[in-house]
């Protein structure tokens, strides 16, 4: 349920309807627009009153949200929510973002190049996984600690803001030392205590579409987020499971439109993962950002035929610049633009 306020309505009204709501027994979340404030009532099981709401001065408005999820409906939230990042970047708001970078963090040399390369085409975060859940036991599973240690000195070094995914709830602090944005993977999106746990951790978030999960349950996951006091929930579509073997997913354009229709969440697209082919990346790269989405995530390898995950669908240094020049006239058509790196550090 939400409770909409008139545009004149006090602080002291809106404190009002927040006491009324806890003194009923839910929990409330103020929500400060650009127009007028709304408080929306967490956990309404249907017993609740709303003419004992309604009646209340300064409310205008009673909206029931239908959705299963709450509060990441549009319903609850008009306006779109805006992932503030540091140094001023900012995921959902008129520019599109690009996060690039290998699939894996494999070597010091390695992951220092790959970021140097990404930013000098004009990536403005660094993905890179120091943790590596694969799909067979015998593939490499990443360097660990030490993977997030060279992430942290390719963001020193260049400035570029980290992207890493965290795999269980044991790891999120680790994780969340070194990483600007935590991401939960595709084989994580239902794990409810790496949700939970994530949602606590007070680091943005970027989840990952399952492997066959639908709109709607891609989106009760990031309730989880939400539901912990985590508002910083980016939401990402990297292909779902098909029956052709001719792409390593479907790649769900549609999903774009939808999402931004039904969730006031920012949302990115993987066409690395989307397609797993290096020659589909580039144009469903352009598509994702003709669709609407906010950013998207490019794997780019430095050597992409000696990568040890995902060489297959990994760019090469100069085939990701000529991607950023051809999204880039993309986003400028329809009214938007490329967000730029942040400045190199400053060196004493």
């Amino acid at each position: 349920m939400l409770v909409v306020m008139r545009h004149d309505a006090s602080p002291a009204e809106v404190q009002r309807v927040v006491d009324t709501i806890e003194e009923l027994g839910y929990s409330a979340r103020p929500m400060p627009g650009a127009q007028r404030t709304a408080v929306g009532l967490v956990g309404n099981d249907g017993r609740v009153d709303s003419a004992r709401l309604a009646a209340l001065p300064g409310v205008r408005d009673i909206i029931h949200v239908t959705q299963p999820y709450k509060q990441v409906s549009r319903e609850w939230r008009p306006d779109p929510t805006v992932v503030r990042l540091p140094g001023g970047l900012a995921i959902g708001d008129t520019e599109v973002v690009v996060i690039a970078g290998p699939c894996s963090v494999e070597s010091e040399e390695q992951i220092l190049d790959a970021a140097r390369k990404v930013r000098d085409a004009g990536a403005s975060l660094l993905r890179g996984g120091a943790f590596k859940p694969r799909t067979s036991p015998y593939s490499f599973q990443g360097l660990g600690e030490e993977g997030l240690r060279l992430l942290a000195l390719a963001r020193e070094e260049t400035g570029l803001l980290i992207v890493t995914e965290a795999v269980d709830p044991d790891g999120v602090d680790l994780v969340a030392e070194y990483a600007d944005i935590i991401q939960i993977g595709a084989r994580n999106m239902q794990n409810a205590s790496l949700l939970k746990r994530a949602g606590r951790v007070g680091k943005p978030v970027l989840l990952k579409r399952g492997l066959a999960a639908t709109i709607s349950e891609l989106l009760l996951s990031a309730e989880y987020l939400l539901a912990e006091g985590n508002h910083d929930v980016i939401l990402c579509e990297r292909g779902i499971r098909g029956f052709d073997s001719s792409t390593r997913n479907v790649f769900d354009l549609t999903a774009i439109p939808m999402i931004k229709d039904l969730s006031h969440l920012p949302i990115v697209a993987d066409p690395s993962h989307g397609t797993g082919r290096r020659g589909m990346v580039t144009p469903m790269a352009r598509a994702a950002v003709a669709a609407g989405a906010d950013g998207i995530i490019i794997e780019v390898h430095p050597q992409p035929d000696r990568a040890l995950s995902d060489g297959e669908q990994s760019l090469y240094p100069e085939q990701f610049a000529a991607l950023i020049n051809e999204t880039r006239m993309i986003a400028e058509a329809i009214g938007r633009g490329l967000a730029a790196p942040l400045p190199l550090p400053v060196r004493s």
